[in-house]
């Protein structure tokens, strides 16, 4: 069969095709329209899966969305007459958008797709929001089974689904419903901390570690408990209503009732952090890794456990339900959010369609660009460059210039699927050099000066430098950094959200990694996504030059090509 799995309208569009039983590429809408978190329906993500298997849209067998159209609407609509009047402003604006565009799913699909390809669009499927992220999650895992642990703001109705998989079946057991949500309550502390609901959760846990386990921590972590939510003995919560508007209007919290309850105003975006900020980070971050500890150890059937869904994204919190030993491995996909469930619905509509579960699933499914293609980009730029004769010279002056105390981007091969730059699309630096974090937040990425980044290390030195036992290939999880020889890869709090390279799963950054570990015997680097704050990964190479060119990149390494900036 040839599926063609879809995201769209929320965040992170996508588009995925499966053919014949293999992942044949995934990527985000964003890479293409350069419009971070795009949600607009994937149109150049369809048209590049496509082109990559040679296909026609008639030849599609199947396409499949990534959620059920009618019980979103059904919740959208009660929690709309059940907020009334509060509701009202907000169902005045909503409804018509819906009952114009999105109750006709299925004719909104086939028309965007018909009007793109200029072609009859097979009939459209949907596949439930959270089988679509445990689909995902069990297929790309290697395991025969596992119990599945779904965590995001919300699907249809689940917020939190309890799943079971074994073989090529995959059953929901259990699920907690909206309102009650997890990503609500961590995105509400994430808009009263003055960042962006539904792209900067991640600062609020990078924040989390600057906080003080003093008096003032304590009792931010007890009125969270207290008064906003209620967390049962399996991890089931209950949020307070009383304290959040996201059930009836655009903001997700009630604000003079959260300054009231914490004693302070809410941040403005962009202003000043102060100790306060960082205690709150670290009581919301706290709550969270409980509730998530809860939950696991409330559902254990197995020795393996999938964690997926947007809070999975919350590498802290899988690093705190690692170390408690609830399972013996757990897995979190590369891409756990949204942007992974078109990839997911393809594969959970192949599973429900022909009982085939696809395994052996790669992040690097995305644009990759040949030689010629990046020459004549160059040379359409009139930067001057030079060749590696090989991929052994290619690392080494690569490792060499990393040594020196530059910043290179380095681009090669397929892009990845999901947030993390997983060394084909990434910016490197010396995780030696005590400056480089500064220097690349502040150069590089624009970025605030808090945030972490993350060390890449050779899979086999791994345990030697973290307290990391086995694989952690995505960056999913933090460990407790156990040498002082890298300091701009150590957080605060002496942690760090690690990728292990193997050769097996990406050979050219495995030999720059040796050839740096030879030349300085250190087997760790510094590695973020090939970005600026405020822009996607970059895709193509027209994309990878202009950053060069307007950041403080020293060197960009291009395929073969070495620019120097």
């Amino acid at each position: 069969m040839k599926i063609l799995g879809i995201s769209a309208y929320y965040h992170d569009s996508s588009a995925a095709l499966i053919v014949d039983d293999k992942v044949i590429c995934a990527v985000q809408e964003e890479r293409f329209s350069r419009k971070k978190h795009d949600n607009s329906f994937p149109v150049e993500a369809c048209r590049y899966c496509l082109s990559v298997a040679g296909i026609e849209l008639t030849d599609l067998d199947a396409v499949v969305f990534y959620e059920k159209p009618f019980l979103k609407f059904e919740r959208i609509l009660v929690s709309q007459i059940t907020s009334f009047p509060k509701s009202l402003p907000m169902f005045l604006r909503v409804m018509p958008l819906w009952l114009k565009e999105k109750l006709n799913m299925r004719g909104n699909i086939t028309k965007q797709l018909e009007n793109a390809f200029g072609q009859k669009a097979p009939m459209v499927s949907f596949v439930e929001h959270h089988l679509s992220h445990a689909a995902l999650a069990y297929c790309s895992s290697g395991y025969d089974e596992a119990d599945i642990l779904v965590v995001d703001a919300v699907g249809e109705w689940a917020t939190t689904s309890i799943i079971k998989a074994e073989g090529n079946k995959i059953e929901i057991i259990a699920e907690q419903r909206f309102p009650d949500s997890i990503g609500f309550l961590y995105s509400s502390a994430t808009q009263f901390l003055g960042f962006s609901v539904n792209s900067d959760e991640y600062k609020v846990m990078g924040l989390a570690p600057y906080g003080e386990p003093n008096t003032e921590t304590k009792h931010f972590i007890k009125m969270i408990k207290d008064e906003l939510v209620k967390i049962d003995a399996l991890g089931t919560i209950q949020l307070n209503l009383a304290y959040f508007s996201f059930q009836y209007g655009d903001k997700m919290i009630r604000r003079k009732k959260w300054e009231s309850l914490f004693g302070f105003k809410q941040r403005e975006p962009y202003s000043d952090l102060t100790q306060k900020h960082k205690n709150l980070a670290f009581a919301f971050q706290f709550v969270t890794e409980y509730i998530i500890v809860r939950l696991a150890k409330g559902f254990n059937t197995s020795n393996n456990l999938c964690l997926c869904g947007g809070v999975a994204l919350n590498c802290s919190a899988n690093g705190k339900l690692l170390k408690s030993g609830t399972y013996r491995n757990i897995y979190v996909p590369f891409a756990p959010g949204d942007c992974g469930c078109s990839l997911g619905a393809a594969l959970a509509y192949n599973i429900l369609h022909s009982g085939k579960r696809i395994t052996n699933i790669s992040p690097y499914l995305g644009p990759k660009f040949t030689s010629s293609e990046i020459e004549r980009t160059i040379m359409d730029t009139g930067l001057s460059y030079e060749v590696a004769k090989s991929d052994e010279e290619l690392c080494e002056y690569s490792a060499r210039l990393l040594i020196k105390g530059n910043i290179i981007g380095w681009f090669q091969g397929r892009m990845e699927l999901g947030p993390r730059a997983l060394g084909n699309r990434s910016i490197l630096a010396d995780a030696r050099n005590p400056r480089m974090k500064d220097l690349v937040n502040s150069r590089i990425k624009f970025r605030e000066g808090f945030r972490p980044f993350a060390p890449s290390v050779l899979e086999e030195y791994a345990s030697t430098i973290f307290s990391c036992v086995g694989k952690s290939p995505y960056m999913m999880f933090t460990y407790d950094v156990l040498s002082d020889n890298i300091p701009a890869v150590t957080h605060v709090d002496s942690s760090a959200r690690i990728q292990t390279v193997s050769c097996k799963d990406n050979p050219l950054y495995y030999q720059l990694l040796k050839s740096f570990h030879s030349l300085t015997g250190c087997p760790v680097v510094l590695n973020t996504s090939f970005n600026v704050m405020g822009e996607p990964i970059v895709c193509s190479p027209k994309d990878a030059i202009n950053t060069l060119l307007h950041s403080g990149l020293d060197y960009l390494v291009f395929g073969n090509f070495i620019i120097k900036k």
